[in-house]
Parts: structure tokens; C-alpha cells; sequence
């Protein structure tokens, strides 16, 4: 059940009202069930309507002679209308909503209406002792029109939990008890449970003797107990088991015992007044009990039990398979009055309902058949539009807001093995008062002075990050000398590109510098010039101005990395190994990149988590090197470490590229000069090598279709658990939340997993199981209602 509402009337009577009512709203004895207090004032004027409505009802029926499954006794009554019995009903279904909308009481049932959603299926359940409250028609409060899938239930005050033996049948185990049924028709409810034979295992005894029935009770683990024929409340419920046995339930109490502690859960007396036959057997602690309050004609019975066995075997909840078959019977309330107000469950609250056993295993079978056919069907088609590259897209922001979270989560510090040389706007004016002849950004005369003064740090490697393509001044030969004989330092060319950005044949290096020590300043860049793969080697186009082969942060890693021991070398597989760290290469399927230009060899550049990716390293100006303007602590960095010298200045260069980080950065701060970006190439691979950061790494095609099809299966079944509940939603929230964290956990640990394709897949699902099994009620509902009709 999705919501069970207890309201215990406690000791009291309608003469003088119930001071203690509590509600509990969930299980009995649970420390999280809610509870209200209130009580309920005199209404001695419902005891007399409730009696009064007996004896018209009773004089009713003996008056049309309908077939009734319990003689009525001859009553005084001779003279009456149906209009007169008609008002009555009405004038005890208006008192019982005054009584119940008391101010004593109006508290209460305002707490249940904030706590209740009036499309959730509610088990409502009144408990008390009182034998007159227990007939009551408690259905008609307008509460139960407000909530329309709830169903009244009886309860004792103090209900005590069944010792019960569960057992897993493959059908249901019925007892069908046919006793005396002198006057009465019977042949249709035997004909209704027959039509189960092939749901359920259903033994017949037709008018047994006393031992017969004892003994069928101590033996086969009943699950329902069925009887039709003669019954009366009287004596706490009296059966004609035969036509010369009346028995009554205390006289089988061992066996019921017996049979409710091997599985008995439901019994079923589609009998008259059958009220004192349920008190029997709760005080037996039975689970649940269907009785009649009333006496109730034949056709009545027969088509209560037709319309509950139908809903209650195709898969209906009990309260709801009760409620829908009680509802049926408006249907025949112009010739049987008051229909509708004879069947009622007697329920144990510390008993779960019992569900159709056999209906529940072919639904779970079913259920499992449909969710792995779904998520099987849905992941395919998530993966073939992912192979595709139309999730690419996505997944690359999701890659995006990963980098970003990471950093605000996990502080790293800066790579002080590298140490960055900017010019910048400021540096640029200095060359001009200082009467230097600038070519683009760097004069000749200031590199000079720039790389003699870095001499005398003694740093270990020199990038120069730089496009120099012109002959050096014959006034600097200093400076050739250090191109031509600096083993110390790298510079860069610009390889011939197939894009129409004015340099097609790419950007030649400087004349004079061996090719060992010159290198590409390439990067490869996806829509938006974000920058998030790392190109370390590949093969230049014949007309190409820059023949190296190798990028420029590669060569300085390999450059400084060789006096601490650790050499690279190409692997059998291809991939490039330094010391003991393989580099894998992305291909044209790699995670969220799909159908991506792989050329070259590309590794995925996992960012540093910093403020900013300009953070990368300390930075110095060019006109404080030249004016030995260091600091003491950053002079103490020059030395063995790896200087880069970049341009930081916007306006004197178009190496300007985006991160990841640039969609939550500020306008000015949305691109990030070329210098920092090698910086962070650089980093990785020295981080890799000597401090053991773990480069980013991704699954293999077919475990990353396990991991999609394993949250495609988790949106199944919570799609099919939680089908007919209110709280999807939230179950669904927690699902995507799950993927979320998982996923981002993962990518803490440098692993980029497949989070979109697993969201769609997961919501997709959930998409397609409910619509298929709302589908699939809807016809099963269509189809009965045709079977009945």
C-alpha cells in the first residue's frame, strides 16, 4: 500500500462519544509514523438510524423474496416504500459526515488532508471493538470522495503480528468451502473459482463434515479460505457447514491456528453477516478477512466475487481490487439496495495485504523481460547516436563543468619546476623608450639581453614561445650563437594547417637553430577554439614551411626529464612511454569524442586544478629579468628549472585560446594567451612522469556500453518500482543525482566516463517502462471489463 492511515477510536460509544481518537498515519509501531489526537462527541442519533436502517433493510428484502444466503427473520414491518428506505439511507449518511466533521474532530482530519495526495492509494482502517461502529457504512464520509483510491478497512484496538510460515508456491493455494446452501445458489461462485485452475491450486469441499474440514486446515498451507453458504455474527460466527452441522470458529481454532501460521492470509465469507466470523479469526491474528456486514442476496455475492476475483488475480492490489468490485455493485442497486455497502476488509495492520502470488511471480517475470528488452533497445539507440557524434557536443560541456567543479573542490598547487617570462603591454613600451628595434613583440636586442642575463641562473631548459622567422641581426651575434650552439634552448615553428587562416603553409623556424632542438607550437583545438586534447607528435604536410615532428612542450619535458633518469621510448602497441608512464593515444572514438580528427598522436590534457590556468607557474616580466628586478625567492626558481617565454599581451598576438574553464571565467578572462596553455601541456607531462598525477584515461568501447546499459537497467526498475507511486520524482532526482556524483567521483580520480549518454539512457528508459506498463493496465482493465460485460 502506498499510504496506511490507522483511526483508533480507543474505548468509547456513540452515547457517550470517543475522548481518546488517535491517527496514525504509517506503520503501526514505526518510530516514523505520524500521529493526531482528537476526539469525537456523542451522536447516540446514528445508533438509532444505523438499527432503523436494519429493519427496513431486512423487511426489504423478505418483502421482494430475493434469494437471500441467511433467512431474516419476520419483522412487524409491513407498510413501507422504497422512497422511505431511500431517505433513511440518506438521513445516516448525513449524520455520519456532521459527526465526523465535529469540531472535536475537524483538526484531524485537516492534518490527514496536508499529508495525503488524493491520487495515492490510501488503506484507511478503523479500529475499535465497538460491534455497532463496525457495521457502520464509513465509506460514505466525503473524505473518501476527496480521496478516491482510498478503501475502509476494520481493525481490533490491539492487533498482535502473525507467526506465520511464508511459503513461495508456484500458484496460489485456495480452500473453496461450499457448506449449506439449502435456498441459496452457490453453482456460481464454484463456477468463478474453477475459471482459476490455471492461477491457482483450489481444493473444493462441498458440504464436509466437521473432521474433513479440520483436517484439510492442519494440512497444506493454505493462502486463501473460501466460503459460501449459511452464516450468521451470532455466537462470534456460526457456519452450517452441511445441512445438519453448525459450527461455530472457536470449534476449529487449532486448525485456523495451524493454517494461518503455515500461509493463511485472506479467508473470504461471501456468506451473511459475516462481522463476528471476521472478530473470530482476527483475534486468531489473521492478516485479512472479506465479510458482508449485512445479509446479502445471491446475485449480490455473485457479482461481488466475480468482479473481486478478477481484479485481485490480474495483478490489482487487494484494498484496490475490493474497492473496484464493491464500486461495481452500484450497478444493481436500483433492484438491490444498498449493495455497495455490504463487502468490507477486516485487516490486520501489522500485516502487509496479501498479493496474488502466482500473478506476482508472471509479472515480476514479465517485468524483467520488459526492462531488459527496453534498456537493451535504448541503449543501442543512445549508442549509435552517440557513435554518431551528436552527443558530442554535450559531453564536452559536461567535460567542461567537471574541470571547473574539480578545481573549486580540489586545490592544486603550482608546477615550480617551470617559471613563465611574460610580455606584456608594459614590456612592449620598455623595448620602444629603450630605443630597441622590435620585430612583432621581441626585439632582438632584448632576447639577447634576455638570454645572457638567464645564463647566469643556470636554468636547466629554455622554451621560447615565439614565432621567430626572420635572419637575427648581424648586431646581436650573441644571439645566433645562442640559436645555433644552446643546447639548453627550444624554439617553435608553426606546422601548414588545411584551414583558411592566412598561414596555410605554416610559419618557418629560425635560421641557424638545429632540428633537434625545434618543435611545433600547434595545438588542436575543437569548436570554439577550446583547448582540451594535447598534440604531442605528428607527421607535417611535404609543402609545410615546419618539418618537426615533435611539440613543444614534449621536447622540454624530454629535455629536462633526461638528467633525472627517465628516457621515452614507442612501445609494440605504438603508444609513447616515458620512464614508466604510458601516454595513451586518443583515437576517433574516445569517450565524448566521437568521430573527432584523432591525427597525430593526441592525449587528453588534464588540466590543473587552479584559480586559473594562468596559475600554472610563476610568472616574471620581461622588462624585471632585464632590469634585475627578481625577486630573491624567484631567482632561487630560475635556477635548474624550465623557463618559458611567452606573449601575455592580447593585442600583439592571436595565440589566445579557451579552456574548459572559460564558460564560468569573466569576459576579459575568456581566453588565455598560447604560453599558459603549454604550461599546463608541459606540467602534465612532468607531473606524470615524476609525481605520479594520473593522466586522464577513459573505458574501452564495450565497458562504457556496460556502464550505459547498467544505468539504463537502474531507470527500469525504478521506473517499473516505482510505476503507480508519487514519489518518482523524487526517485528519479536521486537516479540522476547518483549518475552525477558517480561520474564526477570518477573524473576526481583523472577517469572520464560516459555521464549524458547515461542520463539519456536512464531517463529514456524510465520514459518507455511506464508508458509501457500504463499501457499494457490500461488494456488488461479494458479487456476484463469486456470479459465481465
Amino acid at each position: 500500500m502506498s499510504k496506511l492511515v490507522v483511526l483508533n477510536l480507543g474505548k468509547g460509544d456513540l452515547h457517550k462519544g470517543f475522548p481518546d481518537v488517535t491517527v496514525q498515519l504509517g506503520l503501526i509501531n514505526d518510530p516514523r509514523a505520524m500521529e493526531f489526537r482528537g476526539s469525537l462527541p456523542p451522536a447516540p442519533e446514528i445508533s438509532q438510524l444505523y438499527r432503523n436502517w436494519q429493519i427496513l433493510y431486512s423487511a426489504l428484502y423478505r418483502h421482494y423474496g430475493w434469494w437471500i444466503r441467511l433467512e431474516i427473520e419476520d419483522s412487524d414491518i409491513t407498510n413501507f416504500s422504497e422512497l422511505e428506505f431511500n431517505d433513511l439511507c440518506q438521513q445516516l449518511s448525513s449524520r455520519i459526515n456532521i459527526w465526523l466533521n465535529s469540531e472535536q474532530f475537524r483538526k484531524i482530519d485537516q492534518k490527514l488532508r496536508t499529508q495525503l495526495n488524493p491520487n495515492e492509494e490510501i488503506c484507511f482502517i478503523i479500529a475499535t471493538s465497538d460491534s455497532l461502529l463496525r457495521r457502520l457504512p464509513w465509506h460514505l464520509w466525503s473524505f473518501f470522495e476527496d480521496y478516491p483510491n482510498a478503501e475502509v478497512a476494520l481493525s481490533l484496538l490491539e492487533p498482535q503480528r502473525p507467526n506465520k510460515i511464508y511459503t513461495q508456491e508456484k500458484k496460489v493455494k485456495i480452500l473453496a468451502v461450499f457448506g449449506n446452501h439449502q435456498g441459496i445458489d452457490i453453482s456460481k461462485d464454484k463456477y468463478l473459482l474453477e475459471k482459476l485452475s490455471n492461477q491457482a491450486q483450489i481444493n473444493f469441499l462441498i458440504e464436509p463434515q466437521r473432521k474433513e474440514l479440520s483436517n484439510e486446515l492442519w494440512g497444506k498451507g493454505w493462502n486463501i479460505l473460501f466460503f459460501a453458504g449459511h452464516s450468521s455474527s451470532q455466537e462470534r460466527g456460526v457456519l452450517q457447514i452441511n445441512q445438519t452441522t453448525t459450527i461455530t470458529l472457536d470449534n476449529l481454532k487449532h486448525g485456523l491456528k495451524k493454517a494461518i501460521e503455515s500461509g493463511l492470509h485472506l479467508a473470504i465469507f461471501n456468506s451473511c453477516d459475516g462481522l463476528g466470523l471476521a472478530e473470530a479469526l482476527e483475534d486468531l491474528h489473521i492478516p485479512q478477512v472479506i465479510v458482508m456486514r449485512e445479509p446479502v442476496p445471491d446475485l449480490v455475492a455473485q457479482e461481488f466475487l466475480k468482479h473481486f476475483l478478477g481484479e485481485f488475480s490480474s495483478g490489482q492490489s487487494l484494498y484496490s481490487a475490493l474497492r473496484e468490485a464493491r464500486k461495481r455493485l452500484e450497478g444493481i442497486e436500483d433492484k438491490y439496495p444498498c449493495a455497495t455497502w455490504l463487502p468490507v476488509i477486516c485487516q490486520n495492520p501489522l500485516s502487509a495485504p496479501m498479493i496474488w502470488q502466482s500473478h506476482r511471480k508472471m509479472i515480476a517475470t514479465k517485468s524483467v523481460l520488459v526492462i531488459l528488452l527496453a534498456s537493451l533497445l535504448i541503449t543501442s539507440l543512445v549508442m549509435g547516436v552517440r557513435y554518431g557524434g551528436y552527443l558530442q557536443t554535450s559531453e564536452l560541456q559536461a567535460f567542461d563543468h567537471f574541470t571547473q567543479l574539480r578545481s573549486q573542490l580540489v586545490t592544486e598547487k603550482p608546477d615550480e619546476r617551470i617559471l613563465i617570462i611574460t610580455i606584456d603591454e608594459a614590456d612592449i613600451q620598455y623595448q620602444d623608450k629603450k630605443g630597441m628595434q622590435r620585430q612583432w613583440s621581441l626585439s632582438d636586442q632584448a632576447l639577447a639581453q634576455l638570454l645572457d642575463k638567464l645564463n647566469k641562473y643556470q636554468p636547466r631548459t629554455i622554451g621560447l614561445d615565439i614565432h621567430r622567422n626572420k635572419i637575427v641581426d648581424p648586431k646581436y651575434p650573441d644571439l645566433a650563437t645562442h640559436f645555433q650552439q644552446d643546447n639548453r634552448l627550444f624554439l617553435v615553428c608553426k606546422v601548414a594547417t588545411t584551414d583558411d587562416d592566412g598561414d596555410s603553409d605554416g610559419i618557418p623556424p629560425p635560421v641557424g637553430v638545429s632540428r633537434e632542438r625545434l618543435s611545433f607550437s600547434d595545438f588542436v583545438a575543437d569548436d570554439e577554439d577550446i583547448v582540451r586534447r594535447q598534440l604531442l607528435h605528428l607527421t607535417p604536410s611535404p609543402k609545410s614551411l615546419c618539418t618537426t615532428e615533435y611539440a613543444f612542450s614534449l621536447q622540454l619535458a624530454l629535455h629536462y626529464l633526461d638528467k633525472e633518469g627517465k628516457t621515452s621510448s614507442d612501445r609494440k602497441d605504438g603508444y609513447l612511454q616515458i620512464g614508466n608512464v604510458v601516454f595513451k593515444q586518443l583515437n576517433e572514438h574516445t569517450s565524448g569524442y566521437q568521430k573527432v580528427n584523432a591525427s597525430g598522436y593526441q592525449i587528453l590534457l588534464n588540466y590543473r586544478s587552479l584559480d586559473s590556468v594562468e596559475k600554472i607557474a610563476e610568472q616574471v616580466s620581461l622588462r624585471d629579468v632585464l632590469d634585475e628586478n627578481i625577486p630573491l625567492e624567484s631567482v632561487q626558481l630560475l635556477k635548474d628549472r624550465i623557463i618559458m617565454i611567452g606573449l601575455s599581451a592580447p593585442t600583439n598576438t592571436i595565440d589566445y585560446w579557451k579552456t574548459p574553464f572559460s564558460s564560468n571565467a569573466k569576459p576579459k578572462q575568456k581566453q588565455t594567451p598560447g604560453v599558459f596553455v603549454q604550461a599546463q601541456m608541459l606540467s602534465q607531462i612532468l607531473s606524470a612522469v615524476l609525481d605520479h598525477r594520473p593522466l586522464l584515461w577513459w573505458w574501452s568501447g564495450w565497458m562504457e556500453a556496460l556502464w550505459i546499459w547498467g544505468w539504463s537497467l537502474v531507470g527500469g526498475i525504478t521506473a517499473w518500482y516505482y510505476s503507480k507511486s508519487s514519489h518518482l520524482g523524487l526517485a528519479v532526482i536521486v537516479t540522476l543525482l547518483t549518475v552525477f556524483g558517480l561520474c564526477f567521483g570518477i573524473f576526481t580520480l583523472a577517469g572520464w566516463v560516459p555521464f549524458i549518454p547515461s542520463v539519456l539512457a536512464l531517463l529514456a528508459t524510465q520514459v518507455m517502462v511506464i508508458s509501457w506498463f500504463r499501457r499494457s493496465h490500461l488494456r488488461k482493465r479494458k479487456q476484463l471489463n469486456f470479459d465481465r460485460d
